[in-house]
């Protein structure tokens, strides 16, 4: 049975983010709201958590799972990020979109793409996330909370309960999130490459 906080969207109860991080810490999974869509999220260390996450979403190990930062600054110790790339997460950031980035050898090797050793990072922008990141005190593993066999994302975290109370440790409850998933740019090649049109407009990048 998964734990179920409601948190005020603008004003989140620190008491209620400082037993969501004690979940995670304990390897726990949770639903999460995003600037993007509901998200599920685990510790990055943990091993078992990380297969639990994939395996309900359903997803092998050449899908991009995403690393949830507070802030730039921490992305570049996950990410090898040289100047033009720099650049573009600068603009990108915070915000809905997911950038692939050669991962630094912070990043377990199960968790980055089997024969490119790539990994998605973001910084969201959103008041209940970036509170709970900050309480958590490092990055969060996360993947987009859409169902197996689905095309949407959940963006309610009541249907969220009901639907996944028995595989989830936690839901949080902010309210309703957008039905559209980040935009995914990949910047671990020579030039970047939309690779998912989501919520984020790529042409604030500057790309088409």
């Amino acid at each position: 049975m998964s734990q179920y906080f409601e948190v005020h969207p603008d004003n989140p109860q620190v008491r209620l983010l400082k037993q969501a991080a004690q979940i995670l810490h304990a390897g726990g999974i949770a639903a999460v709201p995003t600037d993007s869509s509901y998200a599920l999220v685990c510790h990055l260390d943990d091993k078992t958590a990380a297969e639990r996450l994939r395996k309900i979403r359903q997803v092998d190990d050449k899908h991009h799972l995403t690393l949830l930062c507070r802030d730039l600054s921490e992305l570049a110790n996950y990410a090898r990020v040289d100047n033009r790339q720099f650049r573009l997460l600068k603009a990108g950031t915070p915000g809905p979109f997911t950038f692939i980035l050669e991962a630094t050898k912070e990043v377990p090797r199960r968790l980055s793409h089997p024969s490119r050793r790539t990994i998605g990072l973001r910084v969201p922008e959103h008041k209940v996330l970036e509170a709970l990141l900050a309480e958590f005190g490092q990055p969060l593993l996360a993947t987009t909370l859409i169902p197996p066999g689905e095309d949407l994302p959940l963006n309610d975290a009541e249907e969220i309960r009901e639907r996944f109370e028995k595989q989830l440790q936690l839901v949080i409850d902010a309210g309703a999130c957008a039905m559209e998933p980040t935009t995914v740019i990949d910047l671990s090649g020579d030039e970047p490459e939309v690779v998912r049109r989501g919520q984020g407009d790529p042409a604030t990048l500057g790309l088409t």
